[in-house]
């Protein structure tokens, strides 16, 4: 889910200098498991990894990388997968696992992708090829599934108001496109005032992470990027809204000190052995940064490193999960 810049600009990965400078020395494997447009991974490289592995679930990036990849050799390997699978593609413990969870531009981009009202286009918003699209979920879930998608994922307050105008309008015609969605969530909720947000931008949050299941995929890729980890090695993930980071950061505190707080509906669960130390706080990006790349403004990085106890499962229940458990994005 890296993002990238447009074809004509370099891209320049969110707050990769703040990772350099915090793992140094890179070296030996990396697993980028969001490769995108490749920043970071080619970042890594530069930087000393001996050998990347870039994952996406997307086949359309490494067609877009073929210009540049050919000259590293085996140094980059490129792999199509989720990265909730990062351990079985990486090959080997790596040193080092690198996730962006921003949404790409060269899928926001594309009309035909289906992500953005910016441009009208298909309604499918899919990451990868396969599986339900978002014409198909607004076209089958049904009112309380739709207004529990809207509020849990896009934490939309009109969600039953827009979730009621979604079935009002497909029974008149099927809503296949993103100009169509753009336009019914507009017509429930209030013109907005200068330098705010369209108003569907909620709304299409909340259908994208529904489709691809983001949140499952989140906490199973952070339980694979601690089996994939060599004691040692570094998990650096790079969040772009705080439900993200939220899980990121209950997700590190679980398996740093011995199960985090809890509270009173999940109970801290005690583990053998931490599986993370040296654990940040949310790294922002400084002035300089957000100037140069304003879509770091809103990102926050925590890092962490792996020691040598053994990866195993834990409770989910304490990572802040959104509540929806549907036929889209079952996270519970």
């Amino acid at each position: 889910m890296t993002m990238a810049a447009a074809p004509d600009r370099p891209h320049v990965p969110v707050l990769i200098g703040s990772i350099l400078a915090h793992c140094a020395p890179v070296s030996r494997l990396w697993v980028d498991g969001t490769f995108g447009a490749g920043g970071y991974a080619r970042a890594l490289l530069d930087a000393g990894a001996a050998r990347v592995v870039g994952i996406d679930r997307d086949p359309t990036v490494f067609a877009m990388a073929e210009g540049w990849a050919a000259a590293l050799g085996d140094r980059l390997v490129l792999r199509q997968g989720v990265f909730s699978e990062l351990d079985r593609l990486a090959g080997a413990p790596a040193d080092g696992v690198v996730l962006d969870l921003g949404v790409s531009s060269m899928q926001l981009d594309r009309p035909e992708r289906g992500f953005s009202f910016m441009r009208d286009g298909p309604l499918d918003m899919r990451m990868g090829d396969d599986g339900p699209s978002a014409a198909d979920l607004v076209a089958t879930a049904d009112e309380a599934a739709l207004a529990d998608i809207l509020f849990h994922y896009g934490e939309e307050r009109a969600a039953r108001r827009i979730a009621r105008a979604i079935l009002r309008a497909r029974a008149e015609a099927p809503i296949v496109t993103t100009g169509r969605l753009a336009e019914i969530v507009a017509g429930v909720l209030p013109r907005p005032k200068p330098g705010q947000s369209h108003p569907a931008t909620r709304s299409f949050q909340a259908l994208r992470i529904a489709v691809n299941d983001e949140f499952g995929q989140l906490a199973a890729g952070l339980e694979a990027a601690e089996r994939a980890l060599a004691p040692g090695g570094w998990l650096a993930v790079v969040s772009f809204h705080s439900m993200e980071d939220r899980v990121v950061k209950r997700f590190l505190q679980a398996r740093s000190d011995g199960g985090g707080a809890g509270n009173r509906h999940a109970p801290a669960a005690r583990i053998a052995a931490p599986r993370f130390a040296d654990v940040t706080r949310g790294i922002k990006a400084d002035a300089d940064e957000v100037a140069a790349n304003p879509r770091a403004r809103s990102a926050r990085l925590r890092i962490a490193r792996r020691t040598d106890a053994p990866a195993g499962p834990a409770p989910r229940a304490a990572l802040g999960l959104p509540k929806y458990d549907g036929p889209f994005g079952r996270t519970t």
